[in-house]
C-alpha cells in the first residue's frame, strides 16, 4: 500500500510538473522553469522510490518517510477555508504511507530482504 501510494503522490507531482510547464509565461519564465524542474525531478525521485519499496528495497523507506513528513507540514498549513479537502487528502496519505512503512510486518521483509542481499 506505502508504495503504491507513494507512485500516486510522484504522478500527482508529475502532472503539477507538467501543468506548471503548460502555464510558462515570459514574465515569469524564470520561475516557471525552475518550479517545472523541481517538480519533475521530484516526482522521478518518488517513482524511483516507490519502484524500490515494491521491490522490497530497505533504502527508499527514508527517502519516502521524509517525503511524507514534508506533506504533513503542507497540510497543516493548508488546513484553512477552501483548502482543507486537499489538506485532508495530504494527511491522510502521508499517515497511511508512515503507518505502511513504519508497521512490523514491513520493518521485517525490509529487513529480511536487506540481509539476503
Amino acid at each position: 500500500m506505502a508504495a503504491a501510494l507513494t507512485a500516486v503522490e510522484a504522478a500527482a507531482l508529475l502532472v503539477l510538473g507538467v501543468l506548471e510547464l503548460v502555464h510558462l509565461r515570459s514574465i515569469r519564465l524564470t520561475m516557471g522553469v525552475t518550479t517545472t524542474i523541481f517538480f519533475l525531478g521530484a516526482a522521478a525521485a518518488l517513482a524511483w522510490c516507490a519502484w524500490a519499496l515494491r521491490g522490497v528495497r530497505r533504502w527508499a523507506r527514508g527517502p519516502v518517510v521524509m517525503v511524507q513528513l514534508i506533506q504533513l507540514g503542507l497540510a497543516w498549513n493548508l488546513w484553512a477555508g477552501s483548502t482543507k479537502p486537499a489538506s485532508a487528502v495530504l494527511a491522510v496519505v502521508g499517515l497511511v504511507v508512515i503507518a505502511g512503512l513504519v508497521h512490523p510486518a514491513s520493518t521485517r521483509a525490509l529487513e529480511a530482504a536487506d540481509e539476503a542481499a
